[in-house]
């Protein structure tokens, strides 16, 4: 019966192609713009972590004071050497990084003549790899010892791998950067999360949208070397700026990043006083002259905290909605003058014992099948319309929009599902034709 129904409903958009065709293009068009504004948006707004978004936590701690605080009286977004050593040594939670971001010259030392070239990444301690997940194609990253013993080692990322050793099992194998030789313990494979939730205090990250790194080297060992960050590098306004390398590092700048990875509600309430209590502390050294002012928020506090979705992001997700609703109004208009049009066949039907619910069922499947019709334009539609999202969204942005297996799916099911929700009243409609009068005038 399902198959007779629906060869009665593409026997029926057949009589009318025009009819069809602006039912089929209405739905195309709405759904299509949807798509592509929800590709962007499912981007930047999803979770890059979901097994681990509660457990992984910022430490914010405000030493700048009131009077260079950020909106609201929060505290800074990322922590002056000072005090992202001192969290990092006291140890109060079993995983803890601290980072910031480096960019140095890589010589090839068996490159026939090759030139050096950039490659940016990250100056970390060991616990980074682990608490981030990230996956290794050989090897794997350095332990606490390496951070305290200040080793020479280094992690690199597979593109860089491929363009020193052509792909192979580097491990062991030294790489020069910046003058110095360092021993690769790690090849990771790709790993570039969207968008990048543990670096938004980067300058090169726009609404957590950054190239993938390729470098990676003890925190302790870029210190050693005077490595300075590729970062930013922001002061507020501080007053305890000195000149040199010893002066920055003693100096109230913010540049160094830090994550904690707290496991239970215990721990993070743990982490959290033992943070206020750093603060006050602080407060009566006489470093700050202010209350303890401090935050510990997780991954999905963080994102929202840090506005990672570009509000253009959302009102064009909102406008594509509104577009899609109109297209469905109009829709429905033509669903209707179309079924009513067949008033007669309905009549006939039911006097020949069609019951209502059977009308319903074979005036839906004939909407599904516009739906069809509208989902497959509609993926054409998307595909087009990638090419142009860049005139809306910044580029790095803008390059996460693709099409993939997951939204043709999506375009089609929801093109089908909003076509066959339109239809319900049309198909009320037509299903209470009275067959008698119907028989009576013909």
């Amino acid at each position: 019966m399902f198959g007779y129904y629906v060869q009665l409903g593409v026997r029926s958009l057949k009589r009318n192609p025009w009819l069809t065709a602006l039912m089929v293009m209405a739905i195309g068009f709405g759904v299509a713009a949807s798509m592509i504004t929800y590709s962007v948006f499912r981007a930047v707004s999803g979770n890059p972590i979901p097994e681990k978004s509660e457990r992984l936590h910022v430490p914010q701690l405000d030493n700048w004071g009131p009077q260079h605080a950020r909106s609201l009286g929060e505290p800074p977004e990322a922590l002056t050497y000072t005090d992202s050593t001192a969290l990092w040594k006291a140890h109060q939670a079993k995983m803890q990084t601290i980072f910031y971001e480096v960019t140095l010259s890589v010589i090839p030392e068996h490159g026939g003549g090759s030139l050096p070239f950039n490659a940016s990444g990250y100056a970390a301690t060991g616990d980074f790899f682990r608490m981030f997940d990230v996956p290794f194609l050989y090897g794997s990253g350095w332990n606490q010892a390496d951070d305290e013993g200040h080793a020479d080692v280094a992690v690199i990322g597979r593109s860089l791998n491929e363009r020193l050793f052509q792909g192979a099992n580097s491990v062991g194998r030294e790489i020069n950067m910046r003058g110095h030789s360092y021993r690769i313990v790690g090849v990771t494979d790709r790993w570039d999360p969207k968008p990048r939730y543990f670096d938004l205090f980067s300058m090169f990250t726009v609404n957590g949208m950054g190239d993938a790194s390729e470098i990676y080297i003890p925190f302790s060992k870029a210190i050693d070397l005077k490595i300075d960050t590729g970062g930013r590098n922001s002061c507020g306004g501080a007053s305890s700026l000195n000149a040199g390398w010893d002066g920055w590092l003693r100096g109230e700048c913010v540049w160094i990043s830090m994550w904690v990875q707290l496991d239970t509600p215990a721990e993070t309430e743990h982490y959290h006083e033992y943070l206020r209590n750093y603060a006050a502390q602080m407060q009566q050294s006489g470093r700050f002259a202010w209350a303890p002012n401090i935050r510990l928020r997780n991954v999905t506090e963080w994102l929202d905290y840090e506005k990672v979705v570009p509000p253009e992001s959302r009102i064009s997700l909102i406008v594509a909605l509104g577009f899609f609703a109109i297209c469905l109004i109009n829709t429905i208009g033509l669903l209707l003058a179309k079924f009513m049009r067949r008033a007669a066949e309905i009549g006939v039907r039911r006097a020949l014992g069609a019951s209502r619910r059977e009308v319903y069922l074979q005036f839906l499947i004939e909407a599904s099948t516009v739906g069809l019709a509208g989902g497959v334009l509609g993926v054409l539609l998307t595909t087009i319309g990638m090419f142009g999202v860049g005139l809306i969204f910044e580029p790095q942005i803008a390059k996460l929009a693709h099409l993939d297996a997951s939204l043709v799916l999506l375009t089609i099911v929801v093109a089908m599902a909003a076509t066959v929700l339109a239809a319900f009243y049309p198909t009320w409609k037509a299903a209470q034709v009275q067959p008698a009068w119907q028989l009576k005038s013909n």
